[in-house]
């Protein structure tokens, strides 16, 4: 067990008043009625307590204990409050925490079990064993203690059991303590057996160190060896019962409260479970004490399961069950019987055995009457043979669905019962090989609770299973149910307290009416994790419009609520993708890849899942919580890139379709836009979506092109008609499609085109939706399309002033004659203030700066659909864009002061500062450069970096440098001279300077100085202090060997682990900075600033007057739809399957599988030599039967003697 559940199962330690209930509560039982054991000479009662320890008012009445033959714990006994409760500790057993209590007999199980669930917090049990029998000091057989082991703890565990056991550290109880420690040790399965002791408080050893009427929070005790009559509790237990009857070393106190407690927990079912708590009843060995604990469980329908050969009761109970039948009735009409009485000769053959199990027995008819009602009820019996072929908790099933066959007479299917027991108990191979195994046949109404069970519970197995066997998950998942599984979700999850927040927010709404979680607040809640990537989700069900604002959506839905919600009995479009948005959710990582496998799109389903995640993981604040959320998004990023270069290997022209396709499941969002969002580096970093960036960058030019010929022909626009720039010619592209074509087939013909720009994508797009409204019109009729044909002038034209490379080799050109004007205004004309100036070129600089203002306002207000707010901090997310506003904002300060005399060194001064931050600029224009990028990316974490180095080193200059104006000069008020010595003088030292003059007084100084006060206030220089030069000089080696030795070392060692840390990952990083780069250019007008003020009002004039809508404010998007939508995803699911299944090759192929499989063939193995050994000895038995028929035999005279075994193994031995 690892130290997470150590510290799950880990008692908390609780205050007294906590539990300072329970005395008013609970009780415990005190004898009242002294009534004189005949054995004991008058000294003891016969409640086993000595006549001295009985207070006054039992011994009082002389009378009636006089004509009181028999003590009763109900009569003779009194209820008290009860005063042992709390912690225990065992002292010297270094373990945690147990809980204790001592209750009355006659306690209601209900309140002990509310007590157990919610105060002890002890887990929701899945399943509840009652070991009984085998107690006492009698040794424990040791293949008894392997089964125990290996098969009723293992399989308990396997199922997240309460074991049930008297809890005292003496026969089974004992051997079932330590079983349960040594599996906890050597297993990391997650769920936990919590063993539970009840037992006699008579009969615990040392129980007066457990008494104290306030509680115990912890009650040490000390295990010793108990004398006979009592026995130490055992460490190994989780929480004890200590059932009270008034009794002192008597046992049976507890086998009333015992049982009503176990048909309690058996009518309890959770919350989310189909079924109530199974209880089995296990029965190993026992004396005849037993039988009545028996017969009264059975009459309750609780199953047994009986240990055969364990000794005792259980050889007798196995023996009646498996060889003694009814005798036949007479054909002939036998004689007639009793109505209601047994069978004589099945009383005689239950006599024979009884007499022969308990020959000692002394009230013989009483006990074989009850081993004859133990019997009419064999049905609930099962017998267990340690060397079965079956396993232990397969047993254990089909034991309890025997018992519940039994309880309810009418099923649709008498396997639901059993299918149930292995859901709660998360046994899918026990499923696989008893249900569903090809005999029985399954129908989807069998199936629908288990499979809501499976999700709720978070057993993906199952969900396969079921799907895999009958289930349709159209039929299943309708909103209304995918409302429960949401309603399901634990309100302490972080989706699960934002789900309470809107749902909160709805009841303000209306009035503070209960509600339950509704698929608007799941809806909220993928909108702001999501954002606008892609369209709101299941807000077409409450027929909201996505358009419309979240007020006008609560008012739409609170009606729609209010009415008999009809939309719930409706079938969910998309019920994978549902199921997977809310496993993820959850960060329920299995569930999640199962729903994915099954769900289509994948590439683009994985990268959503990598985004929600991430989301999540933000606002998570547990760490415990984070990290994992952060690992399944990490492999949700990773399923996407290998899908997608599964495609890529596969066909790249339909993987770059697969990119920009808009997608119908995602409410219209693209791969490259949910990539982006989701911040998924490594995805971008794959060959696939690096060609279809460098594709669109260069448009319909061919790649490679120099870029000297971009920038003669965008001086000599003319140019672009000759054949200085290579373009991608209509007849090479179809040439190339008809190369590419895959071959015909089930699955992947006719895909359409190879797209080789944002315009073939944009023509592709508008060809598709042509042709489809002419085959609409003509329906089916045969006739020839042709589009529009383009002038050959018009169209080279758009070519290459439409690709995003020509706007950025415009931009970066135009940029550098910005700085160069702006530099030449700054150093050659750069006037007074009017009316002297500014000069001509001065004017040309503030208009260009001017259409940078509006670059800026119409990238950050007008492209794009969010509201002012949101955009504005998009817009500031962007480190680049602060440097933007930056300088704008330096530029227009520096504008207003230089215009006046006042302020105008001002402005120049704040001008020239501007000039650093646009000249800082281009570093993010040159990081779409292959070489530069990533050195950008280096460049930019060393300079974070450094800040650590600056906090250092002025910690250490300011120690250094006061000290040293300190030690030299006694008083000096200039401020500028104690700033330039106190920070700057100490810097410089750093870098050689030293002034050694004046740092040692043994050196001359030549400067005019003095030690007169009233001069040095008035500014003179003041001498220097020489009674300290020796320290000075110190002071002085330290810090140059601290700073240019220790914190110049430690500067470098930390560049070169951030250099060869994130050189390994920075090819990623500048391929992922590379796509924004792209659709920035992409989205900029054509023309460079100042130029730039022709497009804008252009662009202006088409937005607003004309009403002409921007083809870039969809950028990268390729709308399919009918046949060509269902071919692109069925060719990806093709190819996320072959994927899945070379997953699954390699993942067999591994050492750990290729284990499980042999581990799994020799335990078949090893189940059918059992069996076949099974068969053996019973050929053995029977042929020893017949030997001794022949031997006692009249009629037949046999020679000599038949031969023994001891002679055979002699004989064979001698061979």
């Amino acid at each position: 067990m690892n130290q997470k559940e150590d510290e799950e199962g880990a008692v908390a330690v609780m205050p007294k008043q906590d539990l300072s209930w329970i005395p008013n509560l609970l009780k415990k039982r005190v004898c009242t009625t002294f009534v004189e054991d005949s054995f004991s000479n008058g000294g003891r009662c016969q409640c086993g307590a000595m006549r001295d320890s009985h207070p006054s008012v039992a011994l009082g009445d002389n009378f009636s204990t006089a004509i009181v033959s028999h003590w009763d714990s109900i009569q003779h006994s009194s209820e008290q409050p009860t005063d042992a409760y709390g912690e225990l500790e065992f002292a010297g057993a270094g373990k945690r925490h147990s809980y204790f209590l001592r209750l009355s007999s006659t306690t209601d199980p209900s309140v002990v079990f509310d007590i157990m669930r919610q105060h002890w917090k002890l887990g929701q049990p899945n399943l509840v064993v009652s070991v009984v029998g085998g107690e006492g000091r009698s040794k424990v057989k040791s293949w008894v203690r392997e089964v125990l082991r290996q098969g009723l703890v293992k399989a308990a565990q396997s199922t997240g059991a309460w074991i049930i056991t008297s809890g005292l550290k003496e026969g089974i109880g004992k051997c079932v303590g330590e079983a349960v420690r040594d599996h906890a040790v050597s297993s990391l399965n997650v769920n936990k057996v919590v063993p539970i002791g009840i037992a006699p408080w008579g009969m615990v050893h040392n129980r007066q160190q457990l008494v104290d009427p306030e509680g115990s929070f912890p009650a040490k005790y000390f295990v010793q060896s108990a004398s006979r009559g009592t026995c130490s509790l055992d460490n190994n237990y989780k929480a004890f019962l200590l059932v009270d009857d008034g009794t002192e070393g008597r046992k049976g106190g507890e086998v009333g409260f015992r049982g009503h407690l176990e048909d309690y927990i058996s009518r309890q079912r959770p919350g989310s479970a189909s079924i109530d708590i199974p209880v089995l009843n296990m029965l190993i060995s026992g004396e005849v004490s037993m039988v009545e604990a028996l017969e009264i469980s059975l009459k309750n329908s609780m199953p047994w399961l009986v240990l055969a050969g364990s000794g005792g009761l259980a050889n007798l109970v196995s023996d009646i069950v498996e060889n003694v039948q009814y005798a036949p009735i007479s054909a002939f009409g036998g004689a007639e019987k009793e109505e209601g009485s047994p069978n004589m000769e099945l009383r005689e053959r239950i006599t024979t055995k009884v007499k022969k199990q308990f020959p000692s027995e002394q009230d013989m008819d009483k006990l074989v009457d009850k081993v004859l009602s133990i019997y009419q009820k064999k049905d609930l019996i099962s017998i267990y043979h340690a060397e079965g072929a079956d396993d232990f908790d397969t047993v254990m099933l089909k034991v309890l669905v025997q018992a519940s066959e039994q309880r309810v007479s009418v099923t649709t299917n008498p396997y639901v019962d059993e299918l149930k027991l292995a859901v709660t108990w998360n046994r899918v191979d026990i499923a696989k090989s008893e249900l569903f195994n090809g005999n029985i046949d399954w129908k989807y109404e069998d199936l629908e609770e288990s499979m809501t069970d499976a999700l709720v519970n978070d057993k993906p197995q199952f969900v396969r299973l079921f799907i895999d066997n009958g289930l349709n998950i159209l039929n299943y998942l309708t909103y209304g149910r995918l409302e429960g599984l949401y309603d399901s979700i634990s309100k302490t999850s972080q989706a699960g307290m934002l789900l309470q927040h809107f749902l909160e927010e709805r009841i303000n709404e209306s009035s503070g009416q209960t509600c339950q979680v509704s698929l608007y607040e799941v809806s909220l809640l993928l909108e702001d994790l999501l954002g606008e990537v892609c369209q709101p989700f299941y807000r077409s069900v409450f027929r909201v419009d996505s358009a419309s604002t979240r007020r006008k959506a609560l008012k739409r839905v609170r009606k729609v609520l209010k009415e008999e919600c009809s939309y719930k009995q409706n079938m969910c479009k998309f019920p994978w993708l549902c199921l997977f948005l809310w496993a993820v959710l959850q960060n329920r990582g299995e569930m999640a890849i199962l729903c994915w496998e099954m769900c289509g799109e994948s590439v683009l389903t994985a990268l959503g899942g990598c985004k929600i995640l991430r989301e999540l993981s933000k606002l998570e604040t547990e760490t415990d919580a984070k990290l994992p959320m952060k690992e399944l998004a990490t492999k949700f990023e990773f399923m996407a890139h290998d899908v997608f270069s599964t495609c890529y290997q596969t066909k790249a022209s339909y993987s770059y379709k697969l990119l920009i396709r808009k997608s119908n499941l995602w409410g219209d969002a693209t791969c490259l836009k949910m990539a982006m969002a989701a911040d998924a580096r490594f995805f971008f970093s794959h060959d696939g979506v690096q060609s279809l960036l460098s594709q669109i960058w260069w448009g319909d030019m061919q790649r490679g092109t120099e870029l000297w010929k971009l920038a003669l022909t965008m001086i000599i626009p003319p140019l672009v008609y000759s054949n200085l720039i290579d373009f991608k010619k209509a007849e090479n592209a179809e040439e190339v499609k008809s190369v590419m074509a895959p071959p015909p087939s089930a699955t992947d013909c006719n895909y359409g085109e190879t797209v080789f720009s944002f315009a073939d994508i944009k023509h592709h797009e508008g060809v598709h939706e042509d042709s489809n409204n002419i085959r609409r019109l003509t329906k089916g009729t045969a006739t020839s399309f042709r589009s529009k044909k383009i002038p050959f002038w018009v169209s080279r034209w758009k070519q290459f002033w439409y690709a995003p490379v020509t706007s950025f080799i415009g931009n970066v050109v135009m940029y550098f004659l910005f700085l160069f004007l702006y530099a030449y205004v700054l150093l050659v004309d750069f006037k007074q203030p009017p009316p002297e100036g500014p000069a001509v070129s001065e004017y040309v600089l503030y208009f260009w700066v001017f259409t940078f203002i509006c670059e800026e306002i119409r990238e950050t207000f007008i492209v794009g659909s969010k509201k002012f707010g949101q955009r504005l901090m998009l817009y500031l997310q962007d480190v680049w864009n602060k440097f933007d506003v930056l300088a704008i904002s330096l530029f227009i300060a520096g504008l207003c002061c230089r215009m006046f005399s006042w302020s105008f060194n001002m402005g120049r001064g704040i001008l020239c500062m501007d000039y650093m931050v646009f000249t800082l600029r281009l570093i993010h224009i040159f990081a779409i450069h292959r070489q530069l990028g990533p050195q950008i990316i280096i460049l930019g974490k060393m300079i974070k970096d450094a800040f650590f180095f600056l906090f250092f080193l002025g910690v250490f200059l300011i120690a250094y440098g006061v000290a040293n104006q300190g030690l030299l000069y006694q008083y000096d008020p200039s401020p500028d001279r104690v700033f330039r010595r106190v920070l700057y003088r100490p810097y410089l030292h750093i870098f050689g300077h030293i002034p050694v003059e004046e740092i040692d007084t043994g050196k001359y100084w030549d400067r005019d100085c003095t030690d007169n006060l009233t001069l040095i206030n008035e500014g003179k220089e003041p001498c220097r202090d020489t009674s300290h030069n020796w320290l000075v000089v110190i002071l002085l080696v330290i810090f140059l060997l601290v700073t240019n030795i220790l914190l110049i070392n430690l500067l470098i060692a930390t560049f070169s682990y951030t250099f060869s840390k994130v050189q390994e990952h920075s090819d990623t990083y500048w391929k992922f900075q590379r796509y924004n780069l792209i659709v920035e250019y992409h989205s900029r007008p054509t023309l460079a600033p100042p130029f730039i003020i022709l497009s804008l009002i252009n662009l202006l004039i088409k937005r607003n007057l004309r009403k002409v809508p921007s083809t870039k404010l969809h950028r990268f998007a390729l709308q399919l739809k009918g046949r060509d939508a269902n071919r692109l995803v069925k060719w990806e699911t093709f190819q996320k399957e072959n994927f899945l299944t070379l997953e699954s090759n390699k993942r067999r192929g591994t050492d750990s599988e290729r284990l499980k499989r042999v581990t799994a063939k020799v335990d078949n193995v090893e189940r059918r030599l059992l069996g076949l050994k099974s068969d053996i000895e019973y050929c053995t038995s029977s042929l020893q039967w017949i030997m001794e028929a022949l031997s006692q035999s009249s009629t037949v005279n046999i020679p000599k003697a038949p031969p023994t075994r001891q002679a055979f193994i002699s004989a064979s031995n001698v061979k």
